[in-house]
């Protein structure tokens, strides 16, 4: 027997799996796919000769993530890459600002744009070196992060209390206005907000933003050489040096209860897998609550509040094996790992419009990734491994693009978005088309048919936006790992702090397993999940 059973090899997961093996515990994950890894994998499904990456690429989290950071995964094999530059969003005049490692280099290229726009940015970094580092260790704390939080709030008076507290709040919009006179850092601020499902105008976009934009500032937007799948290659190489064990085709269905207690997992095909002292479920909230869980077992609120939850917008995205590098107009945009597409601010709200009232947009805000410039291992040389997806409506009511698309995603449909999205490229680099020796089109089944984890093609387990967040995520309660059953806890994306490649939520999920089980905290927490929740049926 296991001392814990863990469902899921995504990060969360396998992260959580070497936390408990680390600290003596004997663990086996399961996982439903033929491999491991969730959303971080890679193949060559596009073309023989190119590897492109299934679904992240870019890693900044893992790069500041103190839990990645604690496995020291270069021991076992991990060997992170960067791109010249490390992101650029290219106008329709011509113009780019681009995004470097170096913060002079930054500084310059907005100079370029609007003379003083440097200096803003730089007062940006500033502001990041301050109190970035204890943000970063309050966000990947579960909450309350009391010792972090106290650190935090020490910075935050320094740095201006309210008025720090309020630019966290501000709509990133308001925060390209105030700060810039020209639309280079407002473009960058704005595209790194949005690579959550947040709007231009939406309340906190311009801390998420800031965050993303200023994490490329600092560490760069890395990628693993060979493909993301060497990310979670290391994490299982870790994990089986350690003892344990991981078992793929291994689909979990139920978690038994007995006695109100997590004790084993039971499988598609029927083995209970016992878990000596706890199962951590690495699954969407609403997986495991009334699924896993069964919902008559669970107390009213929380199925109540599951059925509030709310998913973050779901994904397109399209693969390339390219001929050779993306021509773009202005060549500076070829040198970042990661490019983002749309005209402008206004065209970046009109695409979050449209997804909020369920209408295909026109013009999609894509995300472009060159990871051949990122890594030359991706591709032969002179050629690039190239991808850029999108988000569109859960549920679509129209198509604001002309193309008839009803959200059914067969075949003509994706065709046509993919069109649409090759269009955006196309409009900032012509003859981008003439190079396309392969492409793969991922509509949103087609990531929930890879991993189950990304429902309807959702990639951060739940919407960013404040509501919930931190106490309120994945529901009302006390924004931590543990569960309103004793011995079970939630790892997964789902939980504080959320999406991303940061394996946060599985290395806070894990140690709340082991204070629980050294301290005998699980039963009082668990009570205390069960209070929050209402009482049970």
């Amino acid at each position: 027997m296991a001392d814990a059973v863990v469902i899921g090899a995504g990060p969360n997961g396998l992260v959580a799996a070497n936390v408990l093996a680390d600290a003596g515990w004997t663990v086996e994950v399961l996982e439903a796919q033929p491999e491991p890894g969730g959303a971080v994998r890679s193949d060559r499904g596009v073309h023989p000769d190119f590897v492109n990456d299934v679904f992240s690429s870019f890693y900044p989290l893992a790069a500041a993530s103190p839990a990645i950071h604690a496995l020291q995964l270069e021991r076992h094999g991990l060997r992170w890459s960067h791109a010249p530059a490390v992101l650029a969003h290219p106008m329709p005049d011509g113009r780019c600002p681009v995004l470097h490692r170096d913060p002079v280099a930054t500084a310059a290229s907005l100079d370029e744009l609007a003379p003083g726009d440097g200096a803003a940015w730089l007062r940006l970094y500033d502001l990041w070196h301050d109190v970035g580092p204890q943000l970063l260790q309050s966000l990947f704390t579960p909450f309350p992060p009391v010792r972090a939080g106290l650190a935090l709030a020490a910075k935050v008076r320094a740095a201006g209390g309210l008025r720090l507290l309020r630019f966290m709040v501000l709509p990133v919009r308001r925060l390209g206005e105030e700060e810039f006179t020209g639309q280079g850092g407002p473009l960058l601020l704005t595209g790194c907000a949005l690579h959550a499902d947040l709007a231009p105008e939406a309340a906190g976009s311009s801390v998420f933003g800031w965050l993303m934009a200023m994490l490329g500032q600092s560490l760069g937007f890395p990628v693993p050489e060979g493909g993301s799948q060497e990310l979670t290659a290391a994490l299982v190489r870790r994990l089986e040096s350690r003892g344990g064990v991981v078992r793929c085709s291994t689909e979990a269905r139920r978690i038994v209860l007995r006695g109100g207690r997590a004790v084993a997992v039971r499988t598609a095909d029927g083995e209970e897998v016992p878990a000596g002292r706890a199962v951590l479920a690495d699954v969407p909230a609403p997986v495991l609550y009334g699924g896993l869980v069964p919902g008559e077992l669970l107390p009213d609120r929380l199925r109540d509040d599951i059925a509030r939850f709310q998913w973050d917008f779901s994904t397109f995205k399209v693969d390339w094996a390219l001929d050779g590098p993306i021509p773009w107009t202005n060549p500076r945009a070829g040198s970042a790992g990661t490019v983002h597409l749309a005209a402008d601010l206004d065209e970046m709200t009109e695409f979050t419009a449209r997804i909020a009232t369920g209408r295909v947009p026109e013009h999609p805000f894509c995300l472009l990734g060159q990871m051949t410039t990122a890594d030359p291992t991706r591709s032969p040389s002179g050629t690039e491994s190239a991808w850029a997806y999108t988000h569109i409506p859960r549920r679509v009511r129209g198509d604001a693009g002309g193309d008839g698309l009803t959200g059914s995603w067969d075949q003509r449909e994706k065709a046509a978005f993919a069109d649409r999205v090759e269009a955006m490229v196309e409009r900032s680099a012509p003859g981008f088309r003439d190079l396309i020796r392969a492409r793969r089109i991922l509509a949103p089944q087609d990531f929930e048919a890879r991993d189950a984890n990304l429902v309807g093609g959702a990639i951060n387990g739940g919407t960013t936006a404040v509501h919930q967040q931190l106490v309120f995520r994945p529901v009302p309660g006390t924004g931590r790992p543990e569960t309103p059953i004793t011995g079970l806890y939630l790892a997964s994306a789902s939980a504080h702090p959320g999406g991303g490649v940061h394996g946060a939520c599985g290395a806070n999920a894990a140690r709340a397993a082991l204070r629980g089980h050294r301290r005998l905290l699980a039963p009082g927490l668990a009570a205390a999940q069960r209070l929050l929740s209402g009482p049970r049926p």
